[in-house]
């Protein structure tokens, strides 16, 4: 298992997800201690923890956003109107 600093992760963000989607565990450290492991995950990992697949989930999404109204007519307004309530 190969191990990098926090730093490093956040500098590297897509070569270590390239590597974990590749199969490899990754240890990250903290301030020169274990803090976390990434590692790769099966679809069936998922469902215990209530996940599921990106393209299952986005149907859903799709299917719920074709059944409800906007309630802005346009995103101008929705802007407008959302602005002076923070």
């Amino acid at each position: 298992m190969r191990s990098i600093s926090a730093k490093e992760l956040k500098n590297k963000t897509g070569e270590v997800l390239r590597k974990v989607g590749e199969g490899e565990k990754v240890l990250i450290m903290k301030r020169g201690k274990p803090w976390a492991v990434l590692s790769p995950v099966k679809a069936e990992e998922l469902k215990p923890l209530g996940l599921r697949e990106y393209e299952e989930a986005w149907e859903d999404i799709e299917k719920a956003l074709k059944t409800s109204r906007p309630r802005y007519r346009t995103w101008e307004e929705a802007i407008r109107r959302t602005r002076w309530r923070a």
